[in-house]
């Protein structure tokens, strides 16, 4: 009999966040496919898991995806985890649960923290409708293409982004949707949590006086630190297209 994929949300800051549930089921399992074990390790050690660990990140997911599956298809049970929140969301676990899927392996989510729907339930901007767009590419043509896609775009948008870079991104945003109103929530769920609504010009001069410092919940080891940043979109009598219709 086949083992199961265990996709467990982890903490975006406040440790006390994990859910019992997923306490039980790191221990429990044969193996945890981390996404940097290193930083992993000071949250296992915190609730005295002693699971082995194993990478799983952006650069090894299809070679250690089928190798997780090999696994899986022996009767072992693994959990997924990222460095912080949900597992698979703008992170390279899509790639092992599509892979799951298409070898008949089970998965399973235990829900918990995302940064995403963490900010947008502080950001103050609508929640009825929203689009999540993960982090910008970092190619401009691409990136330039995005953003003129985004202008269409009805519902509120969600824009993760590391504070070295977000000042580009805030410029990027204003060029191409004007000036918008938007939240910016960073350090969620910890001492500093900060969440700031604000248009992409008052932002801009914000950090023309203040430098980018920590970040909302990343999803990524390698955007750690990262912003979430929740525009608003655009209001029905602001959209010309839809003026007199």
């Amino acid at each position: 009999m086949s083992g199961m994929l265990y996709l467990c949300a982890t903490p975006i800051g406040n440790l006390e966040d994990i859910t019992f549930r997923v306490v039980e089921t790191l221990k429990s399992v044969d193996v945890i496919a981390a996404e940097d074990t290193r930083n992993s390790l000071k949250l296992l050690n915190h609730f005295q898991i002693k699971t082995p660990m194993t990478s799983y990140h952006e650069y090894n997911r299809v070679e250690k995806a089928h190798y997780l599956i090999g696994m899986m298809q022996e009767g072992k049970d693994v959990a997924l985890i990222t460095d912080a929140g949900t597992p698979a969301i703008s992170d390279p676990g899509e790639t092992l649960v599509s892979f799951c899927h298409e070898a008949g392996i089970r998965v399973t989510s235990l829900p918990g923290a995302a940064a995403c729907i963490t900010g947008l339930t502080l950001s103050g901007l609508s929640t009825r409708r929203f689009c999540f767009e993960g982090f910008l590419p970092q190619d401009k043509r691409e990136r330039r293409a995005v953003l003129e896609e985004l202008a269409r775009e009805s519902r509120t948008i969600i824009v993760y982004e590391a504070p070295h870079h977000l000042v580009k991104t805030l410029e990027g945003l204003k060029d191409v949707l004007g000036n918008r109103k938007l939240t910016i929530c960073r350090e969620l769920t910890k001492k500093f949590e900060t969440v700031m609504p604000i248009t992409l010009e008052g932002a801009l001069a914000y950090y023309e006086q203040n430098e980018p410092r920590g970040g909302a919940g990343m999803e990524r080891n390698l955007h750690r630190g990262a912003h979430a940043i929740l525009r608003r979109a655009r209001d029905r009598e602001e959209r010309g297209d839809e003026k007199g219709s």
